[in-house]
């Protein structure tokens, strides 16, 4: 037994490293060792935990399955030792986020810098992209997700909303009649950023609200800073994040569509699995995140 738990947590590492070489310089052992009790794990278990591949490893389900529970295993043994010796707990070890890209704009990434210098020994992987990431499949530990969530088992707190804008060039504006309400919009040129926004944008103007029925986007990207490149260069209209347009709206490089009516924000989620450890470091990444949006 005592061997399988020094197995598992070698597994562990090799996983959290990305590579047999990265773990082995990590443990201070040579990378066949480490490739070996990982293999000599997999004899015991019957069962294949990791793909092997020369650009990287990715985990098999069952592999997903024992790297929760061996996560969850080290961690509590931490805490255990740390109790007993009466130490004040450190906190440490690896984070892995995946984020929109369109929030490396935001001030969400000075937060997560926050959070680096109040916690100087973990360390923090971040991977923003507009690809939609899956937590235990891609070996992420939390997701930041933009927009409406989808039914899941996942655990979720909502930690700020995104203002946004109908924004076009001033020079694709002036090309067409002045629109008086949302309802006349029907025949611009629509941009949309896809697949963040899973629904049709409502728009209010003191008491009235609107939902617009807009006709199929003439261009459809999954990068914002392309969206936004688009917008800016008069190929349409598109509804953009405030922090990605204040300048040029500023500038008169883009204009504000019914500045009279505002879009409804979306919000922006941390999202992490349901058997993460109570007391880790998503739980302390989470309460910085929405401790700073509070603030």
């Amino acid at each position: 037994m005592l061997d399988q738990l020094r197995q598992i947590a070698i597994f562990a590492k090799t996983v959290d490293h990305g590579s047999f070489r990265a773990a082995a310089r990590s443990l201070r052992l040579s990378p066949s060792v480490v490739s070996h009790h990982v293999t000599q794990l997999e004899q015991k278990l019957g069962t294949a935990l990791i793909y092997r591949s020369t650009r990287k490893l990715s985990l098999t389900p069952d592999g997903e399955r024992l790297l929760a529970a061996a996560r969850t295993m080290m961690e509590a043994a931490e805490a255990g030792l740390q109790d007993v010796s009466n130490q004040p707990q450190q906190l440490s070890g690896i984070l892995r986020v995946t984020l929109p890209a369109v929030l490396a704009q935001s001030k969400l990434v000075d937060r997560i810098s926050g959070f680096a210098v109040g916690f100087p020994n973990v360390r923090l992987s971040l991977d923003f992209s507009d690809v939609r990431r899956e937590l235990i499949g891609d070996g992420f530990d939390i997701a930041i997700r933009m927009g409406w969530l989808e039914d899941s088992a996942l655990k979720a707190r909502k930690l700020f909303d995104v203002e946004r804008r109908l924004v076009a060039a001033t020079r694709y504006v002036e090309t067409r009649p002045e629109p008086a309400s949302p309802a006349d919009l029907g025949d611009w040129d629509w941009l949309e950023l896809a697949p963040v926004w899973h629904k049709k944008p409502e728009f209010k103007n003191g008491s009235q609200r609107m939902v617009i029925m807009r006709p199929e986007s003439r261009i459809s990207v999954n990068d914002a800073q392309a969206l936004h490149r688009l917008t800016s260069q008069g190929a349409g209209l598109a509804i953009i994040p405030d922090f990605l347009t204040e300048a040029d709206v500023r500038c008169g490089a883009l204009q504000v569509v019914l500045p009279e009516w505002t879009v409804s924000p979306v919000g922006v989620y941390a999202v992490w699995p349901s058997n993460a450890p109570k007391d880790g470091l998503v739980k302390h990444f989470v309460e910085h995140l929405t401790r700073e949006a509070r603030a």
